[in-house]
């Protein structure tokens, strides 16, 4: 059983208190906003703005300097003490607040103040990497469910931010996270595969990963998208840790699997998601990292090919 990569994964990281019983009170921003203790993070464009600083933080703002009619989010109580250094003790509630194109650039002109986690969130320290990954994913099922998917009606926020309802029928509408199987695959040589998908550069390679299927296990996922993206049939998927990836609004569960000798196992790139595959030793991969891209170290891919890789691989 291969060892869990969560605890290590940058967007996995959390030091928040999510703190769901307070969503149910009805006027539960109205008291927010007077407390004195409420920081605000403010979210545009599917992005979070960030201090001056050289190195990346969340800017945590007051609720005056925000609309009062945009859309809010609770997104929990602080609960390290040590927060209080940067003024923003323990206990100290968070809301996201996704404002428009008129409130966005009077927050920050400087488009570098604006920025998305999926490219520096390894930079983060784990309260500001879990409470922006939190933000951008309910934001993002509020900006694909301003429509009830039953009855057309428009909907409304709710307890907090975390529901939708319907202003006809008061019926409640959810959140949803869309499961993604991602996997290291290696051969009877411990060599690993690798992938250029048709949406990249042709020099960018990663895992080989897809969507789990209604009414299918992980398990089955793993060697179904294995199959499908590159003709190979894989054995013993082994669970290895998952990552919230909420861009925009997966949850990417990440496996090792082992090519089954019993197959054939010739490489076939299914032409439409991926282009092109190939196996790499250690020493081809190490040898060929002038020549291809590889996944950021925001992203589980990355955890998983340089835990196979045994070292951190160069940036």
């Amino acid at each position: 059983m291969h060892r869990s990569l969560t605890a290590s994964l940058p967007l996995s990281r959390y030091r928040i208190d999510r703190d769901h019983l307070t969503r149910e009170r009805p006027h539960l921003f109205d008291e927010l906003w007077a407390d004195s203790r409420t920081r605000v993070l403010a979210l545009w464009r599917g992005e979070v703005l960030l201090t001056p600083a050289t190195e990346p933080a969340l800017a945590f703002l007051t609720p005056d300097q925000l609309p009062a009619d945009a859309l809010r989010i609770y997104l929990g109580k602080t609960i390290d003490d040590d927060d209080a250094a940067t003024g923003i003790p323990a206990g100290s509630p968070i809301v996201a607040v996704v404002v428009d194109d008129n409130a966005g650039p009077t927050l920050a002109a400087d488009m570098v103040r604006w920025g998305n986690p999926r490219t520096f969130g390894h930079q983060l320290c784990d309260r500001d990497a879990g409470l922006a990954i939190e933000a951008l994913g309910i934001a993002n099922w509020h900006a694909t469910h301003e429509f009830s998917p039953r009855t057309g009606n428009p909907t409304e926020p709710g307890r907090g931010g975390w529901v939708r309802v319907d202003v006809e029928t008061g019926r409640e509408i959810f959140p949803r996270t869309d499961a993604a199987i991602i996997v290291g695959v290696t051969d009877e040589h411990d060599r690993l595969v690798l992938g250029s998908n048709a949406q990249w550069e042709t020099n960018r390679f990663s895992l080989l990963a897809g969507f789990v299927e209604p009414g299918e296990s992980l398990e089955a996922a793993v060697v179904r998208e294995v199959f499908e993206e590159s003709g190979l049939t894989v054995v013993d998927p082994q669970y290895v840790g998952s990552q919230p990836w909420p861009f925009p609004a997966s949850l990417m569960l990440g496996f090792r699997a082992t090519l089954d000798t019993a197959r054939a196992s010739s490489l076939r790139p299914d032409g439409t998601e991926i282009l092109d595959l190939r196996w790499f030793s250690r020493d081809e991969l190490a040898a060929s990292l002038n020549d291809i891209v590889l996944p950021s170290r925001t992203s589980i891919a990355r955890a998983i090919i340089e835990d196979w890789f045994g070292e951190p691989l160069p940036a």
